[in-house]
């Protein structure tokens, strides 16, 4: 995750820059000194063996700096057009919705994220908030949203997949990923984007990357910069459909599943003279 313990902040490249017992002090508190000394000792092989391949393949240019490994082409994830099947998306509820979608862990910033929006909810705006998934900070994002007094904006519904996670996103007004770690990509940011929808995301890692000018990015861990792009979703809905229309034309042309295809064939007749 390239996250640093126990202050749970973006790595700093402790590794790369031959600092191991930094490692070794970081993984030790929340993994024990035994396993923490195994990650690091096994960290030396894979390198030295992806640093041998004819090639390495990350999903964004993040994260091809990230690794620095030689021989790296970046070959974007590529994903089916959702709206072939399930055609565009469903207009707007009357009560202004947004969604987030992933794994309930510390790293996604979700504390964040219902504290920015508590200050939605101090103005008087009128919205709702699902967060779809589930995971270890369940109970106590839960408790957070009650302590916040968030109870008749905030709903927690636990995972889903498909016919039943389609229908939680219809009509909402953005999906949101407060993300506080360094996201290879941001898979649901490409899903959402591909079905013209508006993705709120902190800009940080391959996620900012991934969303681009296609959505509205935020600076990493600013609540008030958080609140503040959610605040345009809702006072700005016409704003809200270009950026719907921006988002899908840059899923189609950088994310779409032929393009990915058409990368890694290009890649192997390169190798496979």
């Amino acid at each position: 995750l390239l996250v640093h313990y126990p202050d749970e902040a973006v790595c700093d490249g402790a590794f790369l820059d031959g600092r191991y017992g930094e490692c070794l002090r970081c993984n030790a508190g929340e993994r024990g000194w035994a396993r923490s000394g195994l990650i690091l000792l096994s960290t030396f092989p894979r390198r030295w063996l992806c640093r041998r391949v004819a090639a390495n393949v990350p999903r964004t240019e993040h994260v091809a700096r990230r690794i620095a490994l030689p021989r790296t082409r970046t070959i974007q994830h590529g994903i089916s057009d959702p709206m072939e099947a399930t055609g565009p998306l469903a207009p707007p509820h009357s009560v202004p919705a947004f969604a987030y979608v992933g794994r309930l862990v510390k790293e996604k910033g979700l504390v964040l994220l219902l504290r920015a929006v508590k200050r939605l909810a101090t103005e008087g705006h009128r919205f709702r908030l699902s967060i779809i998934g589930d995971g270890p900070e369940r109970e106590s994002l839960e408790r957070e949203a009650a302590d916040l007094s968030l109870d008749g904006h905030v709903s927690f519904t636990g995972f889903l997949e498909g016919r039943e996670l389609d229908a939680a996103l219809a009509g909402v007004a953005a999906v949101v990923m407060p993300s506080t770690w360094e996201e290879t990509a941001g898979l649901a940011a490409i899903e959402h984007m591909m079905r013209g929808g508006v993705v709120v995301a902190a800009d940080i890692g391959g996620l900012g990357e991934v969303v681009g000018e296609g959505g509205i990015r935020f600076t990493a861990g600013d609540e008030a910069a958080l609140a503040g792009a959610l605040r345009r979703v809702l006072e700005d809905p016409r704003a809200g459909a270009e950026l719907g229309r921006r988002a899908r034309q840059r899923a189609l042309e950088r994310f779409g599943r032929r393009r990915m295809v058409d990368d890694y064939l290009a890649l192997y007749d390169s190798l496979c003279p």
